[in-house]
C-alpha cells in the first residue's frame, strides 16, 4: 500500500495539501531516466548548459513572490525573508553559470618529457537530500552548480515542503532544462538511503542533522560512493572585552532568530566576557522581547513559527531540561497558547556543560548565555564543542580578531 504524507500550515496547523509517496521502484525508474539523459546533457559546453541557469533565475525572478508565500505556508518563514532567498537563488544560478566557463576549463601543465592535461568532466546522476529550512535555497545551491558542470540531479526533499520540491522541478523544466536531468522525488528516507546504492547514482549531497548525516556517510562509504555533508551547529558568538556591546547586541540578536531561529550555521551559543556581561545581559534581554513574532504574512514579523509541531516540542523539552539543571530562564520559554506552532524568542543563561542548551544544536529562536571570566576563557568555551560550522567574534580590534 502506497503511503502519504501532508504538509501542514504551520501557522494554523491546517493541512495543505496531501501526496503520495513513491516506492523504491518508482525511484529508481527516475534515476534511470536521469542516468540517460546525462548521456546527452553532459555533452553540452558549460556556456550552453549555462544558458538554462540564467533562464532559472530569470523565472524564479518573475515568481518571487508567488515562491515566497509557498515558502511561508510550507514552513512559516516570514514572507521579507523568502523574498530574500528567491533573489540569492536567482544570484546563485547566474554566478554558477557564469564562473563554470573558466572553471570548467582543461588545464595544461608542462612536465619533464611533454605536459599534462587536468579535465574535468561530470560523473553522472547526483542523489540530494535536502532539509525544509531553507527550501529553495538548499536544493538550488547544489543543483545548479551540478547541472552547470554536467551532472544531473534527483532530489529527495523535506515532506513538509513537497510544494517547493514541485515547483523547483517546474522552474528547471519551463527554463528549458531536457527532462529527467532534475527530478523532485516524492520518497522518504528509507527510499533515499537505499538509492544511495543504486548503480546509477555517482554521490550523494546531504545536509541536516549530524546523526542522519552519519548514516549517509556510512551507506555511502560502504558503496564507495562520494559524499558532501553539511550537518548541524552550536555556533559560537563571542563578545570579547573590548566589544560595542550595541553593535554585537544588534548582530546576535538576528543571528539567532533569522529563519525563525531554524538554520544550521547561525549564532546560538553567547559566550561573553565578564567585563560587559551584566550590559550586555541586560541589552540582549530587551532587545529579544522586542522582537516581533507571529503572523509571517505580515510585512514586519521578525519571528514566525517553527516548521513542524513535533520540533516545538523537542526545543521545549531541551528548554525545560536544561532549566532543571541549572540554566536560568530570562525571557520565553513557554509554549503560547492558540493556532500553530509558535515559539517565543527565548534566553537561557548560567548555561554549563551538562545541558541540552551548551552541549546540543537548539534549531529554534532559543539562545544561551554563557558568561565567561575573561577573553582566553571565551575562546576555551567556544572550542568546546562537537561542531563546527560557524561562528563569529566581536571586538574593536580587527587583526586580533583574526589571529583569535
Amino acid at each position: 500500500m502506497s503511503k502519504g504524507v501532508h504538509t501542514i500550515n504551520p501557522s494554523t496547523g491546517e493541512t495543505l495539501k496531501s501526496y503520495t509517496l513513491q516506492s523504491y521502484d518508482e525511484a529508481s525508474e527516475a534515476v534511470e531516466r536521469a542516468h540517460k539523459a546525462f548521456l546527452s546533457w553532459s555533452q553540452n559546453t558549460p556556456a550552453q548548459r549555462g544558458e538554462v541557469l540564467q533562464q532559472v533565475a530569470n523565472l524564479m525572478e518573475e515568481r518571487e513572490e508567488e515562491l515566497a508565500r509557498l515558502m511561508t505556508r510550507e514552513m512559516g518563514k516570514p514572507i521579507a525573508q523568502g523574498r530574500q532567498e528567491v533573489q540569492l537563488c536567482a544570484a546563485i544560478c547566474r554566478y554558477s553559470a557564469e564562473e563554470a566557463i573558466d572553471a570548467l576549463k582543461e588545464e595544461r601543465r608542462e612536465m619533464e618529457d611533454g605536459e599534462a592535461i587536468i579535465c574535468y568532466r561530470p560523473i553522472g546522476v547526483i542523489l540530494g537530500i535536502q532539509p525544509w529550512n531553507f527550501p529553495l535555497y538548499q536544493v538550488i545551491r547544489y543543483s545548479a552548480a551540478n547541472l552547470v558542470a554536467g551532472n544531473v540531479t534527483v532530489l529527495k526533499h523535506a515532506g513538509n515542503v513537497f510544494g517547493m520540491a514541485q515547483a523547483i522541478e517546474s522552474l528547471y523544466l519551463d527554463a528549458g532544462l531536457p527532462p529527467g536531468c532534475y527530478q523532485s522525488l516524492l520518497i522518504d528516507g528509507e527510499v533515499a538511503s537505499q538509492l544511495i546504492g543504486h548503480e546509477r547514482i555517482r554521490g550523494v549531497t546531504f545536509t541536516g542533522s549530524d546523526s542522519t548525516g552519519k548514516k549517509v556517510a556510512e551507506r555511502a562509504a560502504r558503496h564507495i560512493k562520494k559524499t558532501v555533508l553539511e550537518l548541524g551547529s552550536n555556533d559560537a558568538f563571542v563578545v570579547l572585552s573590548d566589544a560595542d556591546v550595541g553593535q554585537a547586541v544588534a548582530s546576535c540578536v538576528q543571528g539567532r532568530v533569522i529563519n525563525n531561529g531554524e538554520t544550521c550555521v547561525a549564532a546560538k551559543r553567547f559566550i561573553v566576557t565578564d567585563s560587559v556581561y551584566d550590559e550586555f545581559r541586560s541589552a540582549f534581554v530587551d532587545a529579544m522581547k522586542a522582537i516581533q513574532w507571529g503572523d509571517p504574512t505580515e510585512e514586519d514579523t521578525e519571528l514566525g513559527p517553527m516548521a513542524r509541531e513535533d520540533l516545538r516540542e523537542q526545543l521545549h523539552e531541551q528548554v525545560e531540561s536544561s532549566v532543571k539543571k541549572g540554566a536560568t530562564l530570562l525571557c520565553g520559554g513557554e509554549i503560547p497558547e492558540g493556532r500553530g506552532f509558535f515559539y517565543p524568542p527565548t534566553i537561557l543563561a548560567d548555561v554549563e556543560k551538562g545541558m541540552p542548551a551548551y552541549d546540543d544544536e537548539l534549531f529554534g529562536p532559543v539562545a544561551s548565555l554563557i558568561r565567561a571570566k575573561d577573553d582566553q576563557d571565551a575562546m576555551r568555551i567556544a572550542n568546546d564543542s562537537r561542531y563546527g560550522l560557524g561562528g563569529g567574534l566581536f571586538t574593536k580590534d580587527t587583526d586580533r580578531a583574526i589571529r583569535l
